[in-house]
Formats: C-alpha cells, sequence, structure tokens
C-alpha cells in the first residue's frame, strides 16, 4: 500500500506540472493568434487535455477529478456566434426593398408569382389590375417568358418505310392523318409505335396472360378489321376504345375505309342515283322509266354519269373533295341500312263536348302517330304511318309482311304499309360546281304506292344529321305530294304537324 501510494503522488505531481506548462504555452500562443482562429484553437487544446495516460484503474477517478478541478472548460468566443436571428430583424433582406408593380407587366408577374405560392386572392387582385391596365397583358408575358422559338417542332411523319425494313413493321403509306385537327394528329401519332398489351393478370403473383393478337403482322390484322368493318361497322368503330394501338389502326387505316366506302355492304356503292325499280318493287322496262318527278319531264331525269358505278364516283372525291375515305364516309350523304327512320308526331287538338254533360271546359286531345321509314339496298322502300309503337312495328318491316291478310296476328300494324323505291340526288362530281343535273347532292327522292291504286304519293326529305358526333341520321321534310293516275294532278299535302326522321339502329330483323 506505501508503495502505491508514493507512486499515486508521484504522478499527482508529475500531471500537475505537466498541465501547469500546456496552461502557459497555451496563454503565450493565444496573444499572437487573432480571434477567429481562438476558438478552434480552444477545441483542439481542450480535446487534447481531456485525453488521459493510461494509468492503474484505482488511480484513473482520482486523476479525471484533478483536471475538472485545475482546468475548467472554457468558450471565449461564446458571445460571437450567434445562429438564427433575433426577432426585430426582417424575414428576408430583400423584403423591404421590393419594389411595387407599376406596370401590366409586372402586375401579370406578381400574380403569376401569388398564384403558385397559394395566394389565390392576391393573385386575382393582381390579375384584375393587369388586365385593366392592358387587355393584352398575357400575350405580352407568354412572348417575354414562352417565345415561340423556345419550342422545337416535331419532324414530320414520314410516309414511305425505308427500303430495309421488315414485313411486320407498320406501313404508313396505308395510314392517313389527315383530315384532323393538330391535337389529334399529334396524339395519333404517338400511338403509331405502341403495340397491343395483353389484360393484366388478377393479382401480382400470378403469371402474365397470353395475348396472341399482339404477335399478328399489321397486314394480317388489318384484314381481321376489315372483316369486322364489313360486318357491323358500329363494332367497328367502338375497336378504337380497346386499346391505344387500335385506335391508331380504326383512325387511320385508309386501305380499310377505302373498302368500307366504296362496297356495297354500308358504302356508297349500295347508293341508288337513279330508280333502280318500278314502286311495287318490279324491274324498270326497257326506256328505264317509271318515276315522277314534280316539275320536270322524266325524259330529263336521267343522270348525265348514269354509265358510270357509284364505287367508281366516290374514288373521284378523294382527296380532291374530301381529305380521306374516312372524313367522306362520315360526312358524304348516304342512306343507313341497318336501322330505320322513325318520326314520332305528337299534337293536340280540342275535342267536342258532349251535350248532355255539364261542364265549363272543353276537352283537349293529345293526337300521336308515326312514320316509318326502312331502306333496302335493291333500291325498295317501306313506307308506314300508324299510330302502333316502334317495339310493335320494327321487327315486322319485312317485304314479306306487306299487302298480306294479318288479321289479328302480332304483324297487324303492317296492314297499312306501302312499297315504294328511292334515290339520292346528285352525285356531286369534281369540276362540276358540287352538282349534277342541277341537283344538289344530300336530297332523297322517295316514291310509294297511295292508299287506293289511282294515287301515287311522293316525298322530297333532306339529310341531316343530329347530335355531336353522328352523321346522316336525319331527314328533313322538304315536300309531300300526291299524285292522281286518273286526272293526271299532284296535290301537295300539308305538313303542319309533320316532324323529321330519326334514324334508330335494328340490331336484327330476324
Amino acid at each position: 500500500m506505501d508503495s502505491t501510494e508514493a507512486e499515486l503522488e508521484t504522478f499527482r505531481q508529475r500531471w500537475r506540472e505537466e498541465v501547469t506548462a500546456k496552461t502557459k504555452g497555451k496563454t503565450k500562443k493565444e496573444e499572437a493568434v487573432p480571434k477567429s482562429s481562438q476558438a478552434s484553437s480552444n477545441r483542439a487544446q481542450t480535446s487534447k487535455q481531456s485525453i488521459v495516460p493510461e494509468v492503474s484503474r484505482h488511480a484513473r477517478p482520482e486523476a479525471v477529478e484533478e483536471i475538472d478541478e485545475v482546468e475548467p472548460h472554457l468558450y471565449p468566443d461564446l458571445g460571437e456566434v450567434r445562429h438564427g436571428r433575433r426577432l426585430d430583424e426582417t424575414s428576408s433582406p430583400a423584403a423591404g426593398s421590393s419594389k411595387e408593380p407599376h406596370s401590366a407587366l409586372e402586375h401579370y408577374e406578381k400574380a403569376v408569382e401569388k398564384e403558385s405560392q397559394g395566394s389565390l386572392g392576391e393573385s386575382v387582385n393582381l390579375y384584375r389590375k393587369a388586365f385593366r391596365l392592358d387587355s393584352n397583358v398575357h400575350q405580352t408575358y407568354k412572348n417575354k417568358h414562352f417565345p415561340p422559338s423556345s419550342f422545337t417542332s416535331k419532324p414530320k411523319h414520314q410516309d414511305i418505310n425505308p427500303s430495309n425494313a421488315s414485313t411486320t413493321v407498320p406501313n404508313p403509306a396505308h395510314h392517313s392523318l389527315h383530315g384532323l385537327s393538330s391535337n389529334l394528329q399529334s396524339l395519333l401519332d404517338s400511338f403509331s409505335t405502341l403495340s397491343i398489351q395483353a389484360e393484366p393478370p388478377p393479382t401480382d403473383l400470378s403469371p402474365p396472360l397470353p395475348c396472341p393478337i399482339s404477335t399478328i403482322p399489321d397486314e394480317i390484322l388489318s384484314d381481321i378489321l376489315l372483316e369486322v368493318a364489313l360486318t357491323d361497322i358500329a363494332s367497328f368503330a367502338r375497336l378504337a376504345q380497346v386499346c391505344k394501338r387500335l385506335a391508331y389502326l380504326v383512325t387511320t387505316e385508309e386501305r380499310i375505309w377505302k373498302r368500307i366506302a366504296t362496297g356495297n355492304e354500308v358504302g356508297f356503292g349500295a347508293m341508288h342515283y337513279t330508280f333502280a325499280c318500278q314502286v311495287d318493287g318490279k324491274p324498270l322496262g326497257d326506256d328505264g322509266k317509271g318515276g315522277f318527278l314534280l316539275g320536270s319531264d322524266e325524259d330529263d331525269a336521267a343522270p348525265v354519269t348514269e354509265e358510270l358505278d357509284p364505287g367508281s364516283l366516290t374514288t373521284l372525291l378523294v382527296p380532291s373533295i374530301y381529305p380521306t375515305y374516312r372524313a367522306l364516309f362520315r360526312q358524304r350523304p348516304r342512306i343507313r341500312f341497318n336501322g330505320c327512320y322513325i318520326s314520332t308526331v305528337n299534337y293536340t287538338r280540342p275535342g267536342a263536348s258532349s251535350p248532355t254533360s255539364v261542364s265549363w271546359n272543353s276537352p283537349i286531345h293529345i293526337v300521336t302517330y308515326y312514320r316509318y321509314l326502312r331502306f333496302l339496298r335493291d333500291g325498295t322502300c317501306i313506307s308506314l304511318l300508324t299510330t302502333s309503337e316502334p317495339a310493335d312495328v320494327v321487327p315486322y318491316l319485312h317485304l314479306e309482311h306487306v299487302h298480306k291478310n294479318h288479321g289479328n296476328l302480332p304483324s297487324a300494324p303492317m296492314k297499312d304499309a306501302l312499297l315504294g323505291r328511292w334515290r339520292l340526288s346528285g352525285p356531286t362530281i369534281p369540276g362540276v360546281d358540287g352538282e349534277s343535273n342541277g341537283e344538289k347532292e344530300g336530297v332523297l327522292h322517295v316514291e310509294t304506292e297511295g292508299a287506293t291504286p289511282k294515287y301515287l304519293y311522293k316525298m322530297i326529305l333532306a339529310l341531316g344529321s343530329a347530335g355531336r358526333g353522328a352523321r346522316n341520321n336525319k331527314l328533313m321534310w322538304q315536300g309531300y305530294w300526291s299524285y292522281n293516275r286518273l286526272t293526271d294532278d299532284w296535290a301537295e299535302f300539308m305538313r303542319k304537324n309533320e316532324r323529321p326522321f330519326y334514324w334508330s339502329r335494328v340490331k336484327s330483323y330476324a
């Protein structure tokens, strides 16, 4: 124990001498060092002083106590360093120096800044001040911050495939974006490089579902789409809602639209610009007559273009009048065969009061009746005037139900159906001012049998459109006459209560 205490006392004496020497040397250095480096040196000296030499376990606690007694921690620069700002300082050095807006452009820029910060009330007020000073301030702001030179134009769509392209690469020569708005063109152009995606798996751990149609080349896929279009044009148009790739093909595939427009299924190959049969459906005579054209001679009724096929005439209209075959099919007047045209008439008339009834008011009668027109591809048509509703009539609009003894059968409303024929005016020929034989294209001529064999009826209707996206779904009245075969005179029907015909699709007449 005596040796240990002596050893400890020796250590204490050495340690005091060493600390005293270091403290004196440090004080001399601080006098020559500037204040800016004094803080770092103090920290370094303090960290060095905190290192305690290795001593025995019994000597360490007392040594630490001696260090605290000899050299306390000093922070001489604590009063000079400040973190943060005081309460009397402004939030930003430039806040007081920001100038108030004076011109319309400065008000507008300030309003945009406030709007980006979420201060909508202040931005609205600044917008109002800016527009009061200059009504065209928006264009000025746009020219300053978004000049036209900052926007690079997109490369035009190439219309020719490279010579080394594979057969599976879509051929842009078959696709056309003409006649579409610039926004729609850029949107469809971005769809051109996409592919058909498979349906997502039901769960995250499920394997991806197969999609065989995504591996089909575009040539074969176009043939499939063509068969769908010839079967049902509405189903073909709805394919654009399936995916972006099909939307691009449905909208731009000119080969399909040309086949639809010139074909006999739903296109203009089935249109008749001269009467194709007699009123009773029998073939025309050798002279091709049999029509009753109001106010003109029958010999002058034959168009000068009767030798040309309607499908051949259709190809002459692209691109001289219509930019694409799709635009031609949608915009050119045509008759629809996959449905019927219905005119619903409602009107009121005063009724006669009974002499035995005691009442101050006369009864009012609400009269409702319907007109039906169904056009067939062979040039014939069916006309019907009845009070029966469409659900009781449309399933029986067949030629086999015309002029038959229906009795109490469900097809009883067809007992008043009249057989007739139809033709369109025109057709429009390029270079003839859009008219042919003095007739403007888009007028429908319908001739039907009368209520008795001595009468014939003639209707002239104009094709129109109803709705935002629909085309050729409306027939508007232009004239309605009756012809007396015995007296050879014409009489016009009053059309006070008549209403236009609207097309209704029929999925199947079977």
